[in-house]
């Protein structure tokens, strides 16, 4: 499942979200918008990047991490690459707080001494999805969070409830209809292989074919598409080279790059 591109369109329909979650919540949190940023001469691209709108005082930066696998680096990246965008952009901000969202503890880096300076500060925040609280009680936009770790068979419950909660309550700056949309496009990378009637009978409600729905599961085919040709070449390129073809005729023989094949020989 494919949560970059999810919390990616979570947060650039809804930047306030994010100030549902941290503790030092700015005064203009209304007007921040998200973007991903390039750092110059460095050669990376941070992803979740919260901007101050140009009159607030004093002007905030958060740099936000979703991060969904284990990766022990994940801290020195995170850190380096926000303190670089920092250096390069010194005379446009005046503080500075990160994020980093978790699904569960079991997923944060093990060393968490090397950048205690920074974990144990006021400028940090981990969040740990598992940990919020229950589902009926949070906020829609937490909510909307807590679904793309839920299993399944709990997804589909909660997703239900929340589409009635939705359509009965008030849900202040955040457009229903755009509620709506996340909430299918999460059912969908969650459940790829059912069609848009099946998907839409699971939730209960009918949608019209929409731009979202469209990209999550083109990129959900994609996904499955890539699957099944690791699997092939898994099978395949050991064989093909027992026969004393090279990589790079096994590479055209089955139409695909030559690191493909690189990774199963």
């Amino acid at each position: 499942m494919k949560r970059d591109s999810i919390y990616y369109q979570i947060f650039k329909r809804f930047p306030t979200l994010i100030f549902e979650l941290v503790d030092n919540r700015p005064a203009q949190a209304q007007n921040y918008r998200f973007e991903s940023v390039e750092v110059k001469e460095t050669a990376f691209r941070i992803d979740g990047v919260f901007l101050p709108p140009e009159d607030a005082t004093p002007r905030v930066i958060f740099f936000a991490e979703v991060q969904f696998q284990k990766d022990e680096a994940l801290y020195h990246r995170f850190f380096t690459e926000s303190l670089t965008y920092l250096y390069r952009n010194q005379s446009q901000y005046d503080d500075w707080y990160c994020v980093v969202i978790f699904p569960s503890r079991s997923l944060e880096p093990s060393d968490t001494k090397t950048h205690r300076m920074f974990l144990n500060s006021d400028q940090v925040q981990c969040i740990y999805l598992d940990e919020l609280g229950n589902f009926n009680t949070l906020p829609i936009g937490i909510n909307l969070m807590q679904l793309t770790v839920a299993s399944k068979k709990v997804m589909a419950e909660q997703a239900r409830l929340l589409i009635k909660r939705v359509q009965l309550e008030s849900t202040g700056a955040l457009p229903k209809n755009e509620i709506i949309d996340i909430i299918t496009t999460i059912a969908v990378y969650k459940f790829s292989s059912l069609s848009r009637e099946e998907v839409e009978a699971m939730l209960g409600l009918t949608l019209e074919e929409t731009r979202v729905y469209q990209e999550a599961k083109a990129e959900g085919r994609e996904e499955g598409r890539e699957e099944r040709e690791a699997e092939i070449l898994k099978v395949t390129v050991p064989l093909l080279l027992k026969t004393g073809m090279s990589v790079e005729q096994i590479a055209q023989q089955l139409n695909v790059d030559v690191e493909s094949v690189e990774k199963y020989r």
